[in-house]
């Protein structure tokens, strides 16, 4: 059973058990169990400070992902994966939706999952269509189309 905590630098939004919801059906689309992760959720500045100071980049970004643990190499142990942190921020969130001409439900879902993407090990040199990662996240995106976190916009 995997296990996903949802918390805001910002007031935590209503739908945050949707988010978590999600989060838990993208793991089961990877196949992953015995997961714990944590997203966070926040502004510009939050996300701008810690870009900063982990990544050595004084900019705001739309999603960080922090691995904590790169998993137990005898699975069948039963150990848990502590896989990590994502982090989003909701100010960019919304300069996405804005600028890809397309729904804050969906820019979302896409951040959650390129976060988790990352903690599970995968990594993209670039941004175009044809890294594997980011196929890899929108197949997931479609293969979750029908379902909505946001209900509306955030």
């Amino acid at each position: 059973m995997n296990r996903v905590m949802v918390s805001a630098e910002v007031p935590l939004p209503g739908w945050s058990k949707s988010l978590k919801s999600y989060a838990l059906k993208v793991l089961a689309q990877l196949e992953r169990d015995k997961w714990d992760l944590s997203v966070l959720l926040c502004d510009d500045p939050t996300i701008k400070e810690l870009n900063s100071r982990y990544r050595g980049k004084n900019e705001a970004t739309d999603v960080l992902s922090f691995a904590l643990d790169a998993g137990d190499p005898f699975p069948d142990s039963g150990r848990r994966r502590l896989a990590g942190d994502i982090v989003i921020s909701l100010d960019t969130l919304r300069e996405n939706a804005r600028y890809f001409n397309i729904g804050e439900d969906e820019e979302l879902r896409r951040l959650l999952i390129h976060g988790i993407l990352h903690l599970d090990g995968m990594d993209h040199r670039t941004n175009e269509k044809n890294e594997p990662m980011l196929q890899l996240q929108e197949r997931i995106l479609e293969n979750l189309a029908d379902v909505c976190i946001l209900g509306r916009n955030v």
